[in-house]
């Protein structure tokens, strides 16, 4: 089997509208489907949801649920706040900067951004708690070549060691200029 493409990732939101709102407002993304059902279709259950879908560019669904009846959602105690998070790509950094001075000047708290030597980001939460990340690429050829180089030898020996492997140190060193 091989998967063609993601048709949709989902998550939990405390209100619909407000989430979608948000999304269109601050992200552009476009509202294009809502689904409500009284019952779960694949289970039965008898749990009203509400289902919304937002366009995040070239057919990338995200999609989030309302579910009224159930507990207020809540997040995995022992995972940090900065693990779980949605990453999605901006074309340039000239639209990062903007869109994080834009999220900025409508009162939401920004990090970034931050330097990760082959892509920059910033990070914010959705009015769901949600951790969010817009990234742009700034990798060149010979980085990802450089990184593809070790990913396995990376992969082995953090599943001996549990220790961040040293292979790639110089997307956190500076080094990478030095090699060029």
């Amino acid at each position: 089997m091989l998967i063609s493409k993601i048709h949709h990732v989902a998550y939990r939101c405390k209100d619909a509208k407000e989430t979608v709102e948000w999304y269109v407002k601050h992200l552009d993304m476009k509202f294009v489907l809502a689904i409500a059902e009284n019952e779960v279709p694949s289970t039965k259950a008898p749990d009203p949801y509400m289902h919304v879908f937002l366009d995040a560019g070239q057919g990338n669904i995200l999609a989030f649920f309302e579910l009224p009846t159930r507990p207020e959602m809540g997040r995995d105690p022992n995972t940090p706040a900065w693990v779980q998070h949605l990453a999605l790509e901006v074309d340039s950094m000239d639209t990062l900067l903007a869109t994080k001075a834009r999220l900025q000047a409508a009162g939401i708290d920004v990090i970034g951004p931050t330097d990760h030597t082959i892509f920059q980001s910033i990070y914010f939460f959705d009015p769901n708690g949600h951790r969010l990340e817009l990234a742009c690429n700034t990798a060149s050829p010979k980085m990802l070549q450089m990184l593809d180089d070790v990913k396995w030898d990376m992969l082995n020996e953090w599943a001996v060691t549990k220790q961040a492997p040293q292979h790639a140190r110089w997307m956190h060193d500076g080094s990478y200029k030095e090699q060029n």
